[in-house]
């Protein structure tokens, strides 16, 4: 089971995304590439893929570069492309053995091959930057949390890509500057123990969970914070969303446990009645094989995503582009359903079907953690 980083290191995410510009200028201000030669490319890939130097130092920034060219030839022109690149690297944090799955149909079908290098967030976030800084463009395709893509972006890392498989995908799946799109979603339900609650009993709303009888019998994972502050937005937002949570520590209390996986247990042994923060595939995955567990879901679900991008100086630009797409299309992400988790197209039969979603904002992660893991640990920690 491939399972995105949870929300840590974030500080140390902020202090690198926050820069005016990657690393690596010189003191004329000279960008991390400028005086290097642009890869040749085809006349082909120059109609499909605009490429625009850029220059970092005070006030400047790139020129808008997109993948723009949306003709009724253009997925096989950008496939014949591809397949005479040959190859693609790709950095990610999918999981080892779930790649096979994900990558197989892919190079049987184009003749790609995809080479991959496989670490944490933390990992190939400092990787990729470092590389953009030193000039290297070595990575075609990067796939790993949303909030980090982010961080890429804001360093003019990733290629602005606009393309019709955008449309299918889940509301807030692609920013306004279109560098990244969410490719899967692992969604936070509330889970429950089957001998001491029955479905009937259940709070139907987030306000519910202020009522009395919940006293003592709730829990929260204890790095939750992208959630807790989706909610705080749910509930009002600013005082009057705190003001929900403060009072729902005050009066029924909320039991911090560290790891999904052992709230999802702590449910199943009744020591928790109601878990407010599982991922939606562990109590449906220990519900199959028969433990006392079952899920619902207050509305909106809120939703952390993971994110594909192409590098902007993308060495084998075309197979990189189809790549995306394909990532984005029906296939894989039928594939990513078959690893337990979200799709973020809609075209595609979701196991949270009918169930309204709500994305953890990317850009609120990066720049706000410090902020709501303070709030976070004075509202639940420190009062227990």
């Amino acid at each position: 089971m491939a399972c995105p980083e949870q929300n840590r290191g974030r500080a140390k995410l902020r202090s690198e995304a926050g820069r005016s510009r990657v690393a690596g200028c010189n003191s004329s201000g000279a960008g991390f590439a400028e005086g290097m030669p642009f890869r040749a490319v085809t006349p082909l890939f120059a109609v499909l893929v605009l490429l625009a130097s850029g220059a970092c130092g005070s006030g400047t920034t790139d020129r808008p570069v997109a993948a723009t060219y949306n003709g009724p030839d253009r997925v096989s022109k950008i496939a014949a492309a591809a397949k005479d690149e040959g190859s693609l690297t790709l950095y990610t944090t999918i999981a080892e053995k779930d790649l096979p799955t994900l990558i197989q149909p892919f190079e049987s079908k184009h003749g790609i091959k995809v080479t991959v290098w496989r670490a944490g967030t933390d990992r190939i976030l400092q990787r990729t930057m470092a590389e953009a800084a030193a000039g290297r463009h070595d990575v075609d395709v990067i796939h790993f949390g949303s909030p980090e893509m982010e961080a890429l972006a804001r360093e003019q890392i990733l290629l602005p890509i606009d393309l019709p498989v955008h449309g299918d995908l889940q509301p807030g799946s692609v920013p306004a500057h279109k560098q990244w799109a969410a490719t899967l979603l692992s969604v936070w339900v509330q889970a429950y123990n089957t001998k001491l609650l029955t479905r009937e009993e259940l709070p139907k709303s987030y306000a519910d969970l202020l009522d009395a009888k919940w006293k003592g019998r709730l829990g929260i994972e204890a790095k939750d914070q992208d959630w807790f502050a989706s909610v705080v937005d749910v509930m009002g937002g600013g005082d009057k969303g705190l003001g929900f949570f403060r009072n729902l520590a005050a009066g029924n209390g909320v039991s911090v446990r560290l790891g999904h996986t052992l709230l999802n247990n702590l449910v199943i042994s009744g020591e928790v009645a109601v878990a407010l923060t599982v991922y939606n595939y562990m109590p449906e995955q220990a519900k199959k094989k028969g433990a006392p567990i079952d899920w619902f879901a207050l509305e909106p679900a809120i939703a952390r995503s993971n994110a594909v991008g192409v590098a902007r100086r993308a060495p084998h630009p075309n197979a990189a582009l189809l790549f995306y797409e394909y990532l984005l299309g029906e296939e894989a992400q039928q594939s990513f359903v078959n690893m337990d988790y979200v799709p973020s197209n809609m075209k595609v039969a979701s196991p949270l079907a009918g169930i309204r979603i709500q994305q953890v904002d990317p850009v609120r992660v990066l720049d706000e953690s410090e902020k709501w893991t303070t709030l976070f640990t004075d509202t639940f920690i420190k009062r227990n």
